[in-house]
């Protein structure tokens, strides 16, 4: 019994409580709809949830150290809109364009870095700022119009599926979650920025370079976003400059109903992925239900609003 308990522990870093409401969840929408439990509509939530799973990590970052990021959305329209620019109107190589897609994303990531970290502007109005630079950016980069037409591997990241199940874009994903796992788990880099979300001043005591932390952890997010930015690309066969709109509302919840705390210091990214699952797995089944959109949003707010409160009773 006492093994099984450390297992958990160990797999689901405190999350069991956000597992339990997936669980719960799924054995409703199977009871009342007919095809939630098929493979197809389990590899749609995958497709679905893809996006939304990389901006998450790279949230979770921000949040754990006591942060916050408004601006991933806009970043990851801004990636989309330069990668296009450059392939289709520069004629570089796909490659090369999402290159520097990527790298205009972390600039961004750096500048919103260093504005907290040296200039001690809050986060939230710093990442506002850049929220409203990067989809003023993007917006310039075309004029305000799409690009459209990638080459044809490009969009086939999206389309083609190994196995029968998992696309590229999906693989990547997979691979974002594995990796940032890992470090956070057994790195002393992930346990410096659990010291940071806990305390900061405690944290630059102890010798850890919370500045810099701090700043890296801003690029971390907005590369993630780039990613996630270059993704939807794929996915689309087109990039917009409105692409990504209150993505980054959607991400914080992911992480606040995994069971990352706001105020940081606390939290796990297995939780963000049940966070994500749930996000995603409550779409598919509204709409399998016929719920309308605005209801969703209701449902959804109402989700949210009850993973805070139960992380606040916690508390007490």
């Amino acid at each position: 019994m006492l093994r099984s308990r450390v297992g958990a522990s160990f797999l689901f870093g405190g999350s069991t409580g956000p597992l339990i409401g997936l669980l719960l969840l799924c054995f409703f929408l199977s009871l009342t709809t007919d095809s939630f439990f098929s493979l197809r509509n389990f590899v749609n939530i995958l497709d679905q949830i893809t996006v939304l799973g990389i901006l998450a990590v790279g949230m979770t970052f921000v949040i754990l150290i006591g942060g916050i990021d408004l601006s991933v959305g806009s970043i990851l329209a801004l990636c989309g809109m330069v990668m296009g620019y450059f392939a289709k109107e520069l004629g570089w190589s796909m490659e090369a364009a999402i290159a520097v897609g990527l790298l205009v994303s972390a600039l961004a990531g750096l500048v919103s870095g260093l504005l907290i970290a040296f200039f001690r502007v809050p986060a939230f109005i710093a990442t506002l700022a850049m929220m409203s630079a990067a989809r003023g950016l993007a917006n310039m980069v075309s004029d305000g119009h799409q690009i459209i037409s990638f080459p044809a591997w490009f969009n086939l990241m999206a389309v083609i599926r190994y196995g029968g199940v998992l696309t590229i874009t999906v693989g990547i994903m997979l691979a974002v979650f594995v990796i940032c796992w890992a470090y956070l788990k057994f790195t002393s880099g992930g346990r410096s920025l659990y010291a940071i979300g806990g305390n900061a001043e405690v944290a630059r005591l102890a010798g850890i370079k919370v500045k810099l932390h701090t700043v890296g952890v801003y690029v971390f997010a907005a590369v993630l976003s780039g990613v996630a930015g270059v993704l939807l690309g794929a996915r689309l066969d087109s990039v917009q400059p409105q692409a990504g709109v209150s993505y980054e509302l959607d991400a914080i919840a992911a992480v606040v109903i995994g069971g990352t705390s706001l105020s940081g210091g606390t939290g796990s990214l297995v939780g963000t992925i049940i966070g994500v699952l749930i996000i995603g797995v409550l779409r598919n089944g509204l709409n399998l239900l016929g719920v309308s959109p605005f209801m969703q949003q209701v449902v959804i707010g109402l989700v949210i609003a009850l993973a805070v409160s139960i992380e606040a009773l916690k508390k007490k």
